[in-house]
């Protein structure tokens, strides 16, 4: 039986009180949360879990937070090693999940295309059976956090003469070995987060492919269903933006939405807005976005079983999408002429024109405003599905793909 919710923040209480966390190095730090089993308390026993429901999960996780601990939590937040303990074979597992609960090992997404972005099933970067590998070709593009990592989530083609969903496989493809170029991309902010990669004849070993093959979609569905739950709670402060499936260094603050909200408070205080009713208005209105989401995120992680996706997290990735459009508007409401203004010599023009460029990427990463749309149409409220005449053809014949 689970233990009790009281026992349970008796014990990882005193066990936090017992081990301060601060000066401690970070990755060291993070293997004894692991060793002790907090990252990721709803997993099983053999694979550094304790066996409990999410809701135990989340006592712990609250815990942490209220001290400022890094490190619990995974469970819900570590697509990388959810995925591998969802699709992984038990090598796979002993290779990878240790590494990533103790953030030992750099990932990176190697998803979207020039020609598949949209209609990600479209891709067309192939992998090829040569043995105990696999020869990979093809490009990927908009790769957060491509040109520090050790390993990309790869989905390729294996075969094309099934339709598009079906002929899919995911790996964890080695990125530094000959093959594999990573090229920068500026971003309108003036920085470099995303990357295109061009992929030739680079190898994966057999034994890192997640799933069967011609299974990748299913695996793909899941590892996005924690990519957009975790994009759906990342409100962002200012300063540097979150990269899609950059995981977050710090924990999440005890009330993620009165936090994030007092950014924009501050800021009218300061420049003595906050009288202002249209302004109090806009940020009461902006607080109260970041609650509803807040509440739908937990509605969908509930849902959001190991192994599986739901349709839900589209909810809370359009909603977060939203609100920091609508989070840079206010603030450059606030702020007013001043942010047409950019420089040093302008600090508070200068933030409110890079929230207002930088918030277009939350529009993209981890699937369109559009995409999310879509699922939620289809897939929530059961409206009728868009045409889709290629669905059912093999990839082969499909318009502009390639042999």
């Amino acid at each position: 039986m689970s233990p009790s919710v009281e026992s349970v923040q008796e014990e990882v209480v005193a066990w936090l009180a017992a081990n301060p966390w601060q000066g401690v190095d970070r990755r060291a730090w993070l293997r004894q949360v692991r060793d002790e089993r907090w990252a990721v308390p709803s997993w099983p026993s053999d694979w550094f879990g304790r066996d409990w429901p999410k809701s135990l999960s989340r006592v712990v996780s609250q815990a942490f937070a209220e001290v400022g601990a890094p490190g619990a939590g995974q469970d819900e937040m570590n697509l990388w090693a959810n995925t591998a303990l969802a699709f992984g074979s038990d090598d796979l597992k002993e290779r990878f999940i240790g590494p990533l609960l103790a953030d030992e090992l750099q990932f990176c997404l190697l998803y979207s295309e020039p020609g598949a972005g949209s209609d990600l099933a479209g891709l067309q970067t192939r992998a090829d059976r040569d043995g105990d590998d696999w020869i990979v070709n093809g490009q990927k593009v908009w790769t957060s956090g491509a040109q520090v990592a050790e390993y990309g989530m790869l989905i390729a083609r294996t075969d094309w003469d099934v339709p598009k969903h079906r002929g899919l496989t995911f790996f964890f493809m080695p990125m530094r070995q000959p093959g594999v170029e990573v090229r920068p991309l500026r971003q309108i902010t003036g920085e470099q987060h995303f990357n295109e990669v061009f992929i030739t004849e680079a190898r994966v070993p057999d034994a890192n492919r997640l799933g069967t093959p011609g299974d990748g979609w299913r695996v793909l569905q899941t590892a996005l269903a924690y990519e957009r739950a975790l994009m759906g709670v990342a409100d962002r402060a200012p300063g540097r933006s979150r990269a899609p499936g950059e995981r977050a260094q710090a924990p999440r603050p005890v009330d993620p939405v009165w936090e994030s909200s007092t950014n924009l408070v501050e800021l009218a205080r300061s420049l003595g807005r906050w009288h202002d009713p249209v302004i109090r208005q806009e940020v009461a209105r902006m607080y109260s976005l970041r609650l509803v989401n807040a509440w739908n995120g937990q509605r969908a992680t509930a849902a959001l079983k190991q192994g599986s996706s739901s349709p839900l997290v589209s909810l809370g990735k359009l909603a977060m999408s939203r609100i920091v459009h609508e989070s840079a508007r206010v603030e450059a409401a606030v702020v007013g002429s001043h942010a047409l203004l950019v420089g040093d010599e302008n600090p508070r023009g200068e933030a409110a024109s890079f929230h207002a460029l930088n918030a277009y990427f939350t529009s993209i990463g981890g699937g369109t405003d559009q995409i999310q749309r879509n699922i939620i149409g289809e897939r929530v409220l059961g409206l009728p599905k868009e045409p889709d005449f290629d669905a059912d053809i093999p990839f082969r014949d499909v318009r502009k793909a390639t042999r």
